[in-house]
């Protein structure tokens, strides 16, 4: 049975690297004691083929095999474009 495939939406803080892209993904947890909804951001090297993505912009990305040591996401899509003041 294959797996599904997971799904992650975040904002790109980095395109300085050709093909690659880190994004930030923004997550919230309750605290166990406190029960204050407590902000967590994680960070993930996500493959871009085409250069496509930059700074700002809200992607969605989609698990792959391993491409390298840290890279274990393909962009799927951008969601929404960084605006430009």
């Amino acid at each position: 049975m294959l797996k599904a495939k997971q799904e992650l939406i975040g904002k790109v803080v980095s395109s300085s690297c050709d093909k690659t892209i880190t994004i930030a993904v923004v997550t919230y947890k309750k605290h166990p004691l406190y029960k204050k909804n407590v902000k967590t951001t994680k960070k993930y090297a996500v493959h871009d083929e085409d250069n496509k993505a930059s700074v700002g912009d809200t992607v969605k990305v989609v698990s792959s095999r391993p491409l390298s040591k840290t890279k274990r996401y393909v962009l799927d899509s951008i969601v929404e474009k960084a605006v430009i003041l």
